[in-house]
């Protein structure tokens, strides 16, 4: 008889498949023979526990899976008695024939009082062999079946075992890489450890850089947005480059250049009066100091030219 933990954790794995789970009972009548059923069983388990039936609170979900419990286990005492009958005959049977075989090495002289130790013990050797082969005589032809059999087991353990150590060769090898790696880690982490000190340095320095940058950005940032609203005030936009710029710089040196004898000869009338009548008046006066300049020119040229060597 099967304890009441085993069923439990059977009806577990059968849970899904059963469908007085799944309806959770039938109609009032049907559901008053379940807790019938379900509480005489439970009385016959504990009972052959010897323990005291504790109280139950009778829920459709515990009737029913109570319910399948006891269905379950029913069947598997029903199953559990028919093997033990058959054992039972067989033992029965294997006691027949084995009082048989007695009576029969008995009346040829072969009872196991009237062997000597060496034959009790061949035979006994005999008999753990068959037990160790697993053969039900001590035919020659069964040993030999046995033999065959176990020798199928030996190879197939021998295959098993050549795969079992060529897959510890391959661990063993991974390993030794895995344990080479873990060297190395901890060859680069000791390493890291003892730069720690000078990175953090090299961090701080990085830090402040940072920061600078960061001022700087936000400096340069304000200065962009104030050329850039200059050059909205000014009329700037996106065709004016530097290469337009260039062109416009070499075309004012043009005009220049085309303008430059014009303005000197305006420059010249510059001192010329507004009115007509004075502008001849100051040429005539330009005139006069013009012959009074070269007047005096030419005596001082004669002067120079009468005056003796001393």
């Amino acid at each position: 008889m099967e304890s009441i933990s085993d069923l439990a954790s059977t009806l577990d794995a059968t849970a899904s498949s059963d469908p007085a789970l799944k309806s959770g009972g039938g109609g009032g009548s049907s559901d008053a023979a379940r807790i019938a059923e379900v509480k005489a069983w439970l009385a016959s388990q504990f009972e052959s526990a010897g323990r005291e039936l504790p109280e139950f609170e009778y829920t459709p979900r515990s009737v029913a899976h109570l319910h399948a419990l006891a269905s379950l286990s029913q069947a598997r005492t029903r199953a559990a008695s028919i093997v033990a009958a058959d054992l039972r005959l067989k033992a029965s049977e294997y006691r027949a024939q084995a009082a048989r075989i007695r009576e029969i090495l008995e009346r040829v002289g072969l009872a196991q009082e009237q062997l000597s130790p060496s034959a009790i013990a061949s035979a006994l050797v005999v008999a753990n062999v068959a037990n160790l082969l697993n053969i039900r005589d001590t035919e020659m032809s069964s040993f030999v079946v046995g033999m065959g059999d176990l020798s199928l087991r030996k190879e197939d353990v021998e295959e098993k075992r050549a795969k079992v150590q060529k897959e510890s060769k391959v661990l063993l090898e991974y390993t030794r890489r895995a344990i080479a790696k873990l060297n190395d880690l901890k060859k680069t982490l000791a390493k890291f450890e003892n730069e720690v000190a000078m990175h953090e340095a090299q961090m701080l320095q990085w830090q402040k850089n940072l920061a600078i940058l960061d001022s700087k950005e936000r400096q340069y940032m304000l200065q962009h947005s104030n050329y850039k609203a200059i050059l909205n005030r000014v009329g700037y936009t996106a065709e004016i480059n530097h290469g337009v710029l260039m062109e416009m710089a070499e075309h004012r040196k043009e005009l220049e250049k085309k303008t430059k004898p014009i303005l000197d000869t305006l420059r010249s009338y510059q001192d010329l009066p507004p009115d007509k009548a004075l502008a001849a008046l100051a040429i005539e006066d330009r005139k006069r100091q013009y012959a009074a300049a070269e007047k005096y020119l030419e005596e001082v040229l004669h002067s120079a030219l009468t005056t003796p060597e001393l």
